[in-house]
């Protein structure tokens, strides 16, 4: 699972691990081995903001409970397996093995309190686990004041003191995650930024950092109420949020969470396309009255008895319902599958999975590096013993004046960046951004269709922008990294003409 600069890193902590004394050698193979895992992702947000429902989505299996339970209250690692299982792990150290309920879910009930509960680690044999752990975290801003306590720990936030029960172990889960993506309802809030910027600060220097955190606006269904369409409001306060998170997240997706859930878990079954393409036989005022909300959708005259309209209710929700029936109107020969998919366009799903890909999958070397990086400054700078300090920090050191290694300096440079460390213009970061996460020349210097010798004189003039700015238009912090920028492009430039 490791990429080339991964397996740098990977390679330097094995290296100095015996150099060092038990206690940071130990952290030390702690890190180079999940150098070899996954990228871990987490799910952070609100108490109901759709996180769980999302996770599902992304799994592509219904596997998350939604309603709030004994399961919701704790962290869940979801990652591959050759066999589906589910084991609570305890702050102890026990394993308790459960088994998946008769609905293919977490059990609500996990048999050992909350309190006792380090994470809930669960292997599941989808294939779109095989690169990517996903971890659900608790909600913030709980009524549960324990639930939220335990969240707010987990994504290094403390407004209040914590009960002694909170779960270290379940926060130290979280704070370990490389990436974050941070689900909201509506509006963003003053604290949920700050959440952002507590994960950032209690985990590592890259984490919540716009090269890997990533806004969903998760709800947008519920802007409009009903069957109408969410999308003409929904994709500027998804700019707008966007613009209010720019320094922590590198954009904001907005999403009906549930449609994206049903579709992609397969959820919608032939029967149920039966039932919608019945009632959208019926008299287009008499579904307008339905549809107004779900009190009179479920008692309204209509063919559906009461079990068929809660479960198209679960799966589809107001708007989904109407979207449906308005393609079985266009269409009363759709096939079940076909809707499905339609349903997937409709969720705005697509347009995330995109993004995740750019975002997280096509960056998780760079990412993980800069995770490596970020713990190995912060070990070096933790660790007691004076002389473990300095091999580390000579290590780390060494690693990024190598010129073998320049992308790892462009790492280093694009974090601090992106942290606000070091400030730079928002197209100037934005560029170095890509040069640090990508290999993709065309992506970097955006020009999709440009041959060789084009790239080439691009990575050229963007080379000499950089080199310009370091002697003339930079305080001093900016032109250390402008230099290093100014390398990058150079090296990219002899890259794209060998």
């Amino acid at each position: 699972m490791s990429g080339p600069l991964s397996s740098t890193v990977a390679t330097l902590c094995d290296e100095i691990a015996g150099k060092i004394g038990p206690e940071a050698g130990g952290q030390l193979r702690q890190i180079g081995e999940r150098l070899g895992e996954p990228l871990r992702v987490a799910i952070a947000g609100r108490l109901k903001a759709g996180k769980s429902t999302l996770v599902n989505a992304l799994i592509g299996r219904r596997v998350a409970p939604t309603a709030v339970g004994e399961c919701t209250r704790v962290v869940t690692r979801f990652r591959y397996g050759p066999a589906d299982r589910v084991d609570v792990v305890c702050r102890d150290g026990r394993r308790i093995s459960l088994p998946l309920d008769d609905d293919g879910m977490i059990p609500q009930r996990l048999g050992v309190p909350a309190t006792r509960v380090a994470y809930v680690d669960v292997t599941l044999t989808s294939e779109k686990l095989r690169d990517l752990t996903v971890v659900d975290t608790p909600g913030l801003a709980s009524t549960d004041t324990m639930v939220s306590a335990r969240a707010e720990e987990a994504v290094g936030v403390s407004t209040a003191p914590f009960d002694a029960d909170i779960d270290a172990d379940s926060a130290g889960e979280v704070a370990a995650a490389e990436a974050v993506v941070y689900v909201f309802t509506q509006a963003v809030r003053a604290d949920d930024v700050r959440a952002l910027d507590a994960f950032r600060d209690s985990s590592a220097r890259l984490a919540s950092s716009p090269i890997n955190a990533l806004g969903v606006f998760g709800k947008v269904d519920t802007l409009v109420g009903g069957p109408g369409d969410p999308w003409p409001v929904a994709g500027p306060l998804a700019e707008q949020q966007a613009g209010l998170l720019a320094r922590t997240v590198s954009d904001v997706v907005p999403v009906v969470a549930l449609l994206a859930e049903t579709a992609e878990a397969g959820r919608l079954t032939a029967a149920d396309g039966a039932a919608l393409r019945e009632l959208a036989e019926l008299p287009m005022e008499q579904l307008r009255v339905m549809l107004a909300s779900v009190d009179l959708f479920r008692t309204r005259p209509a063919p559906l008895d009461a079990a068929q309209r809660e479960r198209l209710l679960s799966l589809l929700d107001l708007y989904g319902i109407g979207f449906a029936l308005a393609q079985y109107a266009a269409d009363p020969q759709l096939s079940t599958g076909e809707l499905v998919r339609r349903l997937v366009a409709a969720s705005g799903f697509p347009r995330l999975r995109q993004t995740l890909q750019e975002s997280f999958r096509w960056r998780a070397d760079a990412i993980k590096a800069g995770w490596a990086l970020g713990r190995l400054e912060r070990l070096a700078g933790h660790t007691r013993d004076e002389k473990d300090r300095e091999i580390l920090r000579d290590a780390v050191e060494r690693l990024l004046r190598d010129p073998a290694y320049h992308r790892l300096r462009l790492l280093d440079a694009a974090q601090r960046v992106a942290t606000g460390t070091v400030r730079l213009p928002a197209d100037w970061e934005a560029e170095l951004t890509r040069l640090a996460t990508s290999e993709d020349p065309r992506w970097i210097l955006r020009l999709p269709n440009a041959s060789a010798d084009e790239l080439a004189a691009a990575a050229r003039d963007a080379a000499n922008r950089w080199r310009v700015y370091a002697v003339a238009g930079a305080g001093p912090a900016q032109s250390r990294i402008a230099q290093v920028a100014h390398r990058g492009f150079h090296l990219l430039a002899q890259q794209v003409t060998r």
